[in-house]
């Protein structure tokens, strides 16, 4: 079979190329602007049902072509979606200047729009069609006072240049065009971007307005102009993403360059990335050497072969069928997952992974490591990896039921999941969670805990799985100030306002997980009620009423066991109380969870978004 050292072992397996691309390009994600609307969505629960799946479109057109629109739901809660990569940008650096913005365009909810200008991409919602406005009340200039031109004069000159350069430019060439100006003193480089909804009159249009205001910046070295329709920006510093053809000679020279599509660049690949050094236990660690070659050297790749976690890649590649769309599983942090068959009928899946930063290399072997690291019956586990081929793959056990989300959210499946095996479930999640905050080596927080990344094995027991956007906290550390990621509808909100990560932030998610879990229904899912609740606060209202029968799930509900669903329910509600002070520690979850209610009384407060 050429599996070495793991006959008889189910699989899953991770795959990430092992050529590391090092691009000229960036993805820019710098804010220039940021914008949210004054007006509150007429429900709040609505609209975030709509807009999830809005970024989920866009996510698919621009990652395919650096451009989409997209239109969800109808009426006061619609949400109109736009998002425009600058055409500097290649598109694997599209991509994450857009996971930028869908990181942080939702903390305008639950306002009716908002938009967002980075300084490669644009990002903008509404509940109206605003994909042919050129210009509006909330166009803007920002200008960089802090160091102005010591020649105001003649900087002005050549501002008014090259800005009027490009933008005339644009327009015969797709609504995009970088130039510079020079002379003896100073050079002046411009970008102009037209959104790909407009026609040449309207960019046209657009840009003149743009050009107006963004002059009058001078004499500031750099200046932006952020309109609906269109962004020019110049500055004295070279910031678009190209390779110059032509240089400046001394003197008046004018060079203009023009990237069509975007995919242009210069692309370096390193090949033979590896995955990290490999310790005597098994764990990765990171080299402290800033030599990539040291760091990510062809020696790794002996290394690993001479070790029992050895796969070979070539059989792995063959039982994927190349890794084909049509055995695709699903998404994950890092890329998507397929199934894969060897000859003698072994499944497992497969995640192929994309890395194009240090940064998300560095993330990746954290993720790694801490997987490798970890113990626990509620956790996935690593079994192995090979990296003797173009591609680098990480082996992970197969799970049969998939995902714990394929059960609870579809009613047909649900029946299979009665009330023992769902508190089992629940029990679980919460046992792996307080080994992880408590109970391991090194405290983590998972940030993403969610049903779709809960796996079921073939007796239906849970395993927390996804450790890509994981962080682990040092001893001492009360908190991390971080950008919030995660999915909406399971982020704690001091995390996402704040960006104030803790092991409650889990316990949120953990609670949100727990009361999908009773009521079989998504906390994204398009609410039916009265008032346009939101996911808990509709909860919360039934269980003030003493009516929580009323939104348990019916395929599994019985009289018998009313007392323990109620106080699950209870448990879920502790979870998600807005303070993160009142949310219990996961310890004392499990604690409570297998009490089934013998304990002292457990008196929630009001959970987060009820004025929504």
């Amino acid at each position: 079979m050429g599996i070495a050292e793991n006959k008889g072992v189910t699989f899953v397996v991770f795959v990430v190329s092992s050529f590391w691309v090092i691009s000229l390009a960036d993805p820019q994600t710098s804010i220039a602007g940021f914008y949210c609307n004054t007006t509150t969505a007429a429900s709040g629960a609505v609209l975030a049902n709509y807009f999830v799946p809005a970024m989920d479109n866009l996510s698919s057109l621009v990652n395919q072509n650096g451009f989409g629109t997209t239109v969800v739901g109808e009426g006061p809660n619609a949400v109109y979606a736009l998002a425009q990569c600058f055409k500097d940008l290649n598109l694997i650096d599209c991509s994450l200047c857009f996971s930028e913005i869908r990181s942080i365009l939702p903390k305008c909810y639950p306002k009716t729009g908002g938009r967002i200008f980075l300084e490669g991409c644009f990002g903008r919602y509404e509940n109206f069609s605003f994909f042919n406005d050129t210009m509006d009340s909330e166009d803007s200039k920002v200008c960089n006072y802090s160091k102005n031109s010591s020649l105001p004069g003649k900087f002005m000159e050549i501002v008014n240049e090259v800005v009027g350069n490009v933008s005339t430019e644009a327009i015969r060439n797709r609504g995009f065009a970088v130039g510079s100006v020079s002379n003896s003193n100073f050079s002046v480089y411009a970008l102009a971007q037209c959104w790909e909804s407009l026609d040449n009159q309207k960019c046209n249009s657009c840009l003149q307005a743009a050009a107006s205001s963004v002059i009058s910046c001078s004499p500031a070295v750099e200046g932006r102009s952020l309109n609906a329709g269109c962004y020019l920006r110049y500055s004295t510093g070279m910031f678009w993403n190209s390779v110059p053809t032509t240089s400046n000679s001394s003197g008046n020279n004018k060079t203009l360059w023009i990237i069509i599509g975007s995919s242009v660049g210069v692309v370096l690949l390193l090949s033979g990335i590896g995955i990290g050094i490999w310790k005597a236990k098994g764990c990765f660690r990171k080299s402290d050497s800033k030599s990539l070659k040291a760091v990510y050297g062809a020696g790794l790749s002996a290394t690993i072969s001479q070790s029992k976690l050895n796969f070979r890649y070539q059989e792995l590649r063959k039982a994927t069928k190349n890794f084909d769309t049509s055995n695709k599983l699903g998404q994950g942090s890092y890329g998507t997952v397929y199934k894969g068959v060897l000859p003698d009928g072994r499944e497992f899946a497969v995640k192929r992974l994309f890395l194009n930063t240090r940064q998300w290399v560095d993330q990746f072997l954290n993720e790694v490591e801490l997987i490798n690291c970890l113990r626990h019956k509620n956790l996935v586990k690593l079994l192995g990896c090979s990296a003797d081929g173009p591609e680098s793959l990480l082996v992970y056990e197969y799970y049969f039921n998939k995902s714990l989300d394929q059960f609870i959210f579809d009613h047909s499946r649900a029946k299979v999941l009665d009330w023992e095996k769902r508190l089992d479930i629940i029990q679980g999640v919460a046992e792996g969670l307080s080994y992880l905050h408590e109970e391991s080596e090194i405290r983590i927080i998972h940030r993403d805990i969610k049903a779709s990344n809960v796996l079921l094995d073939d007796k239906f027991k849970p395993k927390i799985t996804d450790f890509g956007l994981a962080r682990s906290f040092a001893e001492g550390l009360t908190h991390l100030n971080t950008g919030a990621v995660g999915t909406i509808g399971y982020m704690a909100p001091e995390y996402v306002v704040h960006g104030h990560l803790t092991e409650k932030a889990d316990v949120y998610s953990f609670g949100v997980l727990t009361l999908e879990v009773v009521t079989g229904q998504s906390c994204t899912s398009e609410v039916v009620s009265q008032a346009g609740k939101c996911f808990l606060a509709r909860i919360w209202s039934h269980y003030k009423d003493n009516t929580v029968e009323k939104i348990i799930d019916r395929s599994f509900y019985e009289d018998r066991v009313k007392d323990e669903i109620l106080h699950v329910v209870c448990v879920g509600l502790l979870c998600t109380q807005a303070t993160p002070g009142y949310r219990p520690t996961m310890v004392k979850v499990v604690e409570l969870l297998r009490s089934n209610g013998d304990q002292e009384d457990l008196l929630p407060t009001d959970p987060p978004f009820l004025d929504v």
